[in-house]
């Protein structure tokens, strides 16, 4: 697990020159559109603008604030966010146009002064200006971290899994919920979905995945805005924020019969004319079936259970892609060849050849799906990257937004 690219809590970002951002969206107060006035929005009288949150001369704001603002008159404005020192912070609007968002959790303990210039095409305009002062550092914080790391290509299966150190408290989800954005090209829907794990206390991960697979070629790119966020809890903020950037490659799928005994792979729409005989877990410790992903592939791989009561042992193969938390892989495994495509005999693993075992390791990536059936067992929930083995509607009733019916407030004061 790695902490990718985090912001700097204790720094902001500074840029040389004045940054100002262009807004071109419907305001709360803005008027409705007439042609005759010469824009999108504006009326006969001048604009008028209101900065809402901070309020002017604000202390103990956090650190993770948006600026929050009406416009009257027009719906063109520009926004600039500078230190005392005059360095600029960039940021960009909500795209509900709610709040203005600063590009990086801003510094603890620091004043701030926003302007905000609402404009009209007859060159007439209006400024209001809001000056706060952030919290000091506070004495807990909540570490943020991503299975997924930077410049990677994985299967269209992964998920974007973020994991915390303390978890987040129901009652406050929706609010981090709210910080956490993703961008793909192309646009593809996806939802968040908060786990309770195999080995996650519920609201310690939160996870993001496409409706459908991602497709072939997919960017992904995504900010979790969480330092400086409240953490539900009195006196705990998150740490840091995080970025993550990786693309999708090609569409692996891999299924596996236990009535057959035989797996079948599908790349790009394509089933491979390739014969993978393969020995399941044998009754007694059956394979899961279910929607599991490859999670991480190793070469060689030790198996050492020789830490229990009794029947432990210790075994060494040269390829191994997991696919469950509790210990379930594809793996090479020449002491049961003669049973591959006939008899169960594994320990819960998918045995397969030497052979289909080194050309499968070349092959897989981290995030290719492996759908196991027939095999009895039901997969459990959250035991490895689980996320496809629920339907879609399903899956998106874990997002702390989907049924959220109250207004989910705005950062913007200290809790």
């Amino acid at each position: 697990m790695r902490t990718h690219r985090r912001s700097n809590p204790g720094r902001s970002p500074r840029l040389v020159g004045a940054v100002v951002l262009v807004v071109a969206l419907a305001f709360a107060g803005a008027c409705s559109k007439d042609p005759k006035f010469g824009g999108p929005g504006e009326t006969p009288d001048p604009p008028k603008v209101t900065i809402v949150s901070p309020v002017d001369g604000a202390t103990d704001v956090i650190a993770a604030t948006e600026l929050q603002f009406t416009l009257e008159g027009t719906q063109a404005a520009e926004v600039s966010l500078t230190d005392a020192a005059g360095n600029a912070v960039t940021g960009a609007m909500r795209a509900d146009g709610s709040s203005w968002l600063p590009d990086e959790q801003l510094a603890y303990g620091t004043q701030y002064t926003a302007t905000v210039t609402a404009t009209k095409t007859d060159g007439s305009s209006a400024q209001a200006t809001t000056t706060f002062t952030t919290m000091g550092e506070p004495g807990r914080t909540a570490r943020v971290q991503s299975f997924n790391g930077d410049n990677v290509s994985y299967g269209v299966g992964m998920p974007i899994i973020i994991n915390f150190d303390i978890d987040v408290p129901e009652s406050q989800r929706a609010v981090l919920e709210r910080r956490l954005f993703v961008t793909t090209t192309p646009p593809q829907e996806g939802s968040w979905h908060w786990m309770s794990s195999y080995y996650h206390d519920a609201g310690s991960q939160v996870r993001y995945r496409p409706k459908e697979y991602w497709q072939t070629g997919t960017h992904v790119q995504a900010r979790i805005a969480l330092g400086g966020m409240p953490w539900g809890y009195e006196g705990v903020y998150g740490r840091n924020d995080l970025t993550l950037d990786f693309t999708i490659g090609d569409s692996h799928i891999i299924e596996v019969d236990n009535t057959t005994k035989r797996m079948t792979i599908t790349v790009n729409g394509q089933v491979l004319d390739r014969d993978i005989k393969v020995s399941l877990g044998r009754p007694a410790l059956p394979s899961s079936s279910g929607h599991m992903l490859v999670m991480r592939r190793e070469h060689p791989r030790v198996f050492d259970t020789t830490d229990r009561a009794s029947g432990g042992y210790r075994t060494e193969v040269q390829y191994a892609e997991q696919i469950t938390t509790s210990g379930e892989f594809i793996h090479d495994a020449p002491w049961s060849v003669n049973q591959q495509g006939n008899t169960n005999v594994s320990h819960g693993c998918l045995n397969v050849s030497p052979e289909n075992g080194e050309w499968l390791y070349g092959f897989l990536v981290v995030g290719d799906p492996v759908i196991v059936t027939n095999t009895g067992k039901a997969l459990a929930w959250g035991d490895g990257f689980t996320d496809w083995d629920k339907p879609w509607e399903e899956y998106r009733k874990g997002s702390a937004l989907y049924s959220a019916t109250a207004a989910i407030p705005t950062p913007t004061a200290s809790g």
